[in-house]
């Protein structure tokens, strides 16, 4: 019988920013405090600003535990990164202080990083909880009202900002390193106006870096279509980013390469299913970038989604960034799980 993915533990998988990241899935569900065009987790099941404990800290521990006891038997390296994050807005957790301990404790020397929508970082106590990570990489989409509105879909009480001047409260002091995200939809945020006002904004900030993206995976909207990559260019320009590098073999974290090596005993076919329908649940993916974060052979990998897609938990997804001819004929192929 084939065994159950971990239900919040998952991956590691390939960051651009962080390298082999392990994700903590802080909410179980389709839980968060927007309901942006282009999330890749799929469609909303909760909208809501209340904090409580969606997955307790001791559910994660236990499962923390469990998957580092199997990464030592697999003699496979750390991650190269602890995120929190998942199917929703991890400050949303109310046990968020607790579980960032839990994860120091259990995998020592590994950084911890949260993924954010920084919605929550207007109140004082997250940004005090948040102050216990390493790495925080808030996403801020569009300075300009209308255009928050339309692509983020956040809760009525929202505002672009109220979370622009808590991020820069947060920032205050604070010796971690932060990551700005902008995700940019054709026609929706990327006018001249909230590309100005963008630029003043990270003038006042300093984040240790910004990271302008489009989409590169399907979306929760059919619609929402990737910019163009002169568009994209001129965004990155204006706002002094470096380009996002493609997660592949022997990237690690900013600045930093190993050797990759897969399993010395590689893995069943029930354990490589499990591990990549968990991490798949959160996140579409290509066979090259499931092979690279699991460090599993790419034959392996191929494997374990041919038997999860003819057991109906997981399809494939083409998906192209750029519109030409070329491009659709090249269309990379993501797979996400069913249901």
């Amino acid at each position: 019988m084939r065994q159950e993915a971990p239900l919040h533990v998952f991956g590691p998988v390939l960051s651009g920013r962080l390298g082999r990241s392990l994700g903590l899935d802080l909410l179980g569900s389709r839980v968060c405090s927007m309901n942006c065009v282009y999330c890749e987790s799929g469609p909303l099941a909760r909208l809501t600003l209340t904090r409580a404990p969606y997955v307790p800290a001791q559910t994660l521990r236990e499962e923390l535990l469990a998957w580092e006891a199997a990464r030592l038997d697999r003699g496979e390296p750390l991650p190269d990164a602890v995120t929190l994050g998942g199917l929703g807005e991890p400050t949303l957790n109310s046990d968020m202080p607790q579980i960032m301990a839990d994860a120091r404790a259990i995998l020592p020397g590994v950084p911890v990083a949260v993924l954010t929508n920084a919605t929550l970082m207007t109140d004082p106590q997250v940004r005090a909880e948040l102050r216990q990570a390493d790495i925080v990489l808030p996403s801020l989409d569009s300075l300009v009202p209308e255009e928050f509105t339309r692509v983020n879909r956040g809760h009525p009480t929202l505002n672009p900002k109220d979370i622009a001047e808590g991020v820069l409260a947060f920032r205050t002091g604070w010796e971690g390193r932060l990551y700005l995200e902008v995700l940019l939809v054709e026609g929706v945020n990327d006018s001249s106006r909230n590309l100005e006002k963008l630029a003043e904004y990270c003038n006042r900030l300093q984040p240790d870096r910004v990271d302008v993206t489009t989409l590169s995976r399907p979306g929760t909207e059919p619609w929402a279509k990737p910019v163009r990559k002169d568009v994209l260019a001129r965004w990155r320009q204006r706002l002094g980013t470096r380009a996002v590098q493609s997660a592949r073999p022997g990237t690690g974290v900013a600045g930093t390469t190993e050797k990759r090596q897969e399993h010395p005993g590689g893995m069943s076919l029930d354990e490589a299913q499990a591990r990549i329908l968990a991490s798949l649940a959160r996140r579409p993916q290509t066979v090259a970038q499931l092979s690279a974060a699991l460090m599993a052979s790419a034959s392996d990998v191929e494997r374990a989604l041919a038997a999860l897609v003819a057991q109906g938990q997981a399809e494939p997804v083409r998906r192209n960034t750029a519109r030409t001819e070329a491009a659709v004929q090249a269309a990379e192929v993501f797979y996400q799980a069913r249901g």
